[in-house]
């Protein structure tokens, strides 16, 4: 039986800027059916590798091979737009064919696009990088490569997107720091590290595992080869002259000893612990604050808060969530004085220093040093009981080299920058966090040393995001946005919020779906009591029962069609049924008012 040739097979691939490796002979292959997660440190090359193998950027040697006829997709991680371009048009090239207009629509108001004739230009960022996703899905190509899906995306739309890749024989390739989505969509991981390819096949979790073996093995090589490059090292200084032919595969041996002994494993050997930081009992109290924003052309009027009042207590850590335009953001700027509320105030206690990392706070001089950036805020950090850390041991800390810290600002990939931008926030030292969206564009290990900075941080947290890992593992208590001014407060993290909705919503469900029955059968016996015809009475009979069929078929839809699980085709067919039933329902109905009124 002939092996089937994969989607991608890549053969010895080599990258470089200027003298700069990124990649040194890296062999993969993806095949048909298989989701697979890259995953690397901030600067190593992710979005570099997915732009060489979709030819958007040369390589210095190698080979990239497709199955022949494979249709790509490709969705960049800052794509760019005609700004004129209306939302629809900028999504597919649709010419007009209704089904194909009617697709788009349902997929973009899946990703929470709703003005189709809105010009690209008016759009923000994250909303462009929605408009690129559902063009790639419109596509539906053999192939996926995707650089960072879930940026931009609310929590529920990252869930659908998750339900849609998870299903049937789709073949990805994905960059992704959301640890939920690559545990639950894929099952193969390669690790980019060193300028090598690691596989792991599994999901992230068996990831985790088998990596720690690997630098467990790795450290013990290091360890053996420093032990022999000292014997050689000596052999090589003793014997210069001696070195003949027969001595030449020894020498040849130790300079890759060498590049052994002198390999350079970037770990964490300590738990940054701080104990300096000081904040009184009274941190703030939220005193029945309202906020809207009035309607403004065909915006409709949005709340924010309405007469919301919190009292936030010593030491918590709270996260915010909610779908994009709830006020999250909002919320926050109003606690730290950036915005007013409408009426009601923030009462924040003395001793509160706040530290804001915000979406829009990346702005530093591109001529500076990574080092001269924090060494402009302070020189040292003081961790309390006589220990500090420097500047740059506290760069080491999130993972930037003494190379690294040596770069040029211009320099960094926009990963490398965010990271820069969170160390000038705790390099401040402050005694209350206030950090929105910090894991965006962060890649894994950096959200790993930040998830253990906050758990040991001895002030207190609040976090905007949509990382429900991180949001597991960081707080404790929620604030969730629905919207229209609702915040529900849960005591716990994101996914016990998630089980605990999932079973009001099954009682709600429950609930309605009883009424209905209950109300439905306190019809049907008055209707019998009438004096109808027989053949009216039949017809009631009939009525009623496919009154309550095609009520069942709407709520069954309806749930369907929110439950974010459907495929694109199910999405259509379903989208096109549900008005349907609601024109029979509304037919049925009327005929059933009519037989029930003949003798009532």
């Amino acid at each position: 039986m002939a092996k089937e040739i994969p989607y991608l097979d890549v053969q010895n691939l080599t990258k470089r800027f200027g003298a700069q490796v990124i990649f040194d002979g890296i062999s993969f292959s993806i095949a048909e059916g298989q989701k697979v997660g890259l995953i690397a440190k901030n600067g190593t090359g992710k979005s570099t590798l997915l732009s060489v193998l979709t030819d958007n950027e040369g390589y210095e040697s190698g080979d990239i091979i497709y199955k022949r006829d494979l249709k790509v997709g490709y969705l960049e991680q800052s794509p760019k737009f005609d700004p004129d371009e209306s939302v629809l048009d900028a999504c597919f090239n649709h010419q007009g064919d209704p089904e194909k207009v009617l697709r788009a629509k349902q997929v973009l108001t899946q990703l929470k696009i709703t003005d189709m004739d809105q010009p690209m230009k008016e759009l923000s960022g994250g909303q462009q990088k929605r408009v690129a996703l559902a063009n790639v899905l419109l596509m539906e190509p053999d192939f996926l490569i995707l650089d960072e899906p879930t940026n931009h995306l609310d929590l529920d739309m990252i869930e659908w997107l998750e339900g849609y890749l998870s299903r049937g024989n789709r073949t990805l390739l994905m960059v992704t720091h959301d640890r939920f989505f690559l545990d639950r969509v894929c099952s193969i991981i390669l690790e980019l590290d060193n300028q090598q390819i690691y596989t792991y096949r599994g999901n992230y979790s068996y990831y985790l595992e088998k990596r720690q073996e690997r630098m467990d093995n790795m450290r013990a090589e290091v360890q053996h080869a420093k032990n022999l490059y000292r014997t050689e090292l000596e052999w090589m200084r003793r014997m210069p002259q001696a070195r003949g032919h027969k001595a030449k595969y020894r020498e040849d041996a130790f300079y890759e000893l060498e590049k052994v002994a002198k390999r350079r494993i970037e770990e964490r050997q300590i738990r940054l612990k701080a104990s300096t930081v000081y904040i009184g009992s009274k941190i703030f109290e939220c005193q029945y604050v309202s906020k809207k924003f009035p309607a403004l052309g065909n915006r409709p009027e949005k709340v924010i808060l309405d007469n919301f009042y919190y009292n936030f207590a010593r030491f918590e850590k709270m996260g915010i969530v909610g779908n994009n335009g709830t006020g999250k953001s909002t919320f926050v700027k109003m606690l730290l004085g950036l915005v007013k509320p409408d009426s009601g105030k923030f009462d924040i206690g003395e001793t509160v220093r706040f530290g804001y990392f915000s979406q829009e706070g990346l702005k530093f001089r591109d001529d500076q040093k990574v080092i001269d950036v924090i060494t402009e805020i302070a020189d040292y950090i003081d961790l309390g009981r006589g220990r500090k850390m420097t500047a740059s041991q506290f760069l080491q800390y999130f993972m930037f080299s003494m190379e690294e810290q040596q770069n040029y600002v211009y320099k960094l990939s926009g990963g490398e920058r965010r990271k820069l931008y969170l160390c000038t926030i705790l390099m401040k030292n402050p005694n209350f966090l206030v950090l929105d969206e910090p894991t965006n564009d962060l890649d894994i290990q950096t959200l790993q040393v930040l998830e253990e900075y906050l758990q040991d941080f001895p002030g207190c947290v609040i976090v905007v995001s949509h990382d429900r890992y991180f949001m597991d593992k960081v707080v404790d208590h929620l604030l969730v946005f629905k919207g229209d001014g609702e915040i529900k407060d849960f005591p716990g993290n994101y996914t016990q919020f998630r089980e605990w909705n999932k079973m009001q919503n099954k009682a709600v469900t429950a609930q309605n779906q009883k009424k209905n029955a209950d109300a439905k059968k306190k019809d049907y016996h008055h209707d019998m009591r009438r004096r109808l015809s027989y053949k009216e009475k039949k017809e009631l009979e009939q009525l009623s029962k496919e009154i309550e069929e095609l009520e069942s078929e709407k709520t069954k839809i309806e749930e369907e069609l929110c439950s974010g699980t459907l495929s694109v085709e199910d999405l259509t067919t379903k989208s096109k049924r549900l008005p349907e039933i609601k024109d029979l329902l509304d037919e049925k109905e009327m005929r059933w008012l009519e037989l029930s009124d003949v003798e009532g």
